[in-house]
C-alpha cells in the first residue's frame, strides 16, 4: 500500500493529512481488520482516523443498483431542476428521497425553494428535506463496481467510531467530503474537536476520483494543544 503525506492548501496549520490506500472495500467487510492492517505503525494516539461514508456504508451492504429503482414522473421532473453536481440530479436517487419523506413534503420543499429563491435565499429546497438528501450518494462518483448504485448513508456512524476507536488507540470520524470545499462529520468517537476536524478536511484528502484512499490520518505536528482533541 503506498502512504503520501498532504499538505495541501486548505489544511489549518500544523496539521498534516496521510490518506491510506486500501483495497476496494466490499459488502460485509470488516473495516476494523481493514483499518489496522492499513494504518499499523503510522496511526497513534491523538490522531484522527478519517473513514469515507461512502465506504462505511458500502460495508454495510447500504447501496441499491440503479437498475433496482423505478423513478417516477416526478422524480424525474424534479431530477432535471437540480444542479449538475447535487447527488439526486439522478432520477434514481430522488426516487429513495421521495419514497423516505413522502410526496407531500418534496412538494413543499419544491414550493419554499421556489419562493426563496424570489427572496434571495437559495437552497431551502435542500434545507428542508436534509439528511433525506445528505444520506445519499449518487452513482457519479463511486468507484466500480459501484458507479450504477445509489449509496445511502452509513448507519450508526457514532458507534461505529468508537468501536474502531477503542480498538485501533486513535480517534475515528466517519466523514462525508467532497471537492466543493464541504465536509461533515457524521459520526465520531469521544473527544474529537468536529469543528476543526470539519475545517481540516474541506480539503477533502481522501480525493474524488479513483485515488481508493478511503482512510486518512489527520495529525497534529504543531505547537501547543492538539486542536483536533476537545478540550477537556
Amino acid at each position: 500500500m503506498s502512504r503520501l503525506v498532504i499538505t495541501r492548501e486548505g489544511l489549518p496549520q500544523g496539521i498534516v493529512a496521510l490518506p491510506v490506500r486500501t483495497r476496494l472495500i466490499g459488502e460485509g467487510d470488516d473495516l476494523l481488520a481493514l483499518a489496522r492492517e492499513a494504518t499499523r505503525g503510522i496511526a497513534q494516539h491523538g490522531d484522527v482516523l478519517c473513514i469515507a461514508e461512502t465506504a462505511v456504508a458500502i460495508a454495510q451492504g447500504r447501496f441499491i443498483p440503479a437498475e433496482y429503482i423505478r423513478p417516477s414522473r416526478l422524480a424525474f421532473a424534479l431530477s432535471r431542476r437540480a444542479g449538475a453536481l447535487a447527488t439526486v440530479a439522478q432520477p434514481e436517487s430522488m426516487q429513495l428521497v421521495i419514497d423516505d419523506v413522502g410526496v407531500p413534503k418534496v412538494l413543499c420543499a419544491v414550493a419554499a425553494g421556489a419562493v426563496g429563491r424570489l427572496f434571495g435565499k437559495p437552497g431551502l429546497f435542500y434545507e428542508i428535506l436534509g439528511e433525506a438528501i445528505a444520506a445519499i450518494d449518487g452513482y457519479t462518483g463511486t468507484l466500480p463496481p459501484y458507479e450504477r448504485a445509489i449509496v445511502l448513508g452509513p448507519a450508526h456512524p457514532d458507534d461505529v467510531s468508537a468501536q474502531l476507536a477503542e480498538a485501533l488507540h486513535c480517534h475515528v470520524a466517519v466523514i462525508d467530503a467532497n471537492d466543493l470545499q464541504k465536509a461533515h462529520v457524521l459520526g465520531a468517537s469521544r473527544g474529537v474537536n468536529r469543528a476543526t476536524l470539519q475545517e481540516a478536511m474541506r480539503s477533502n484528502p481522501h480525493g474524488n476520483a479513483d485515488q481508493q484512499t478511503p482512510l486518512v490520518i489527520l495529525k497534529w505536528r504543531g505547537s501547543g494543544p492538539n486542536p483536533l482533541e476537545e478540550v477537556a
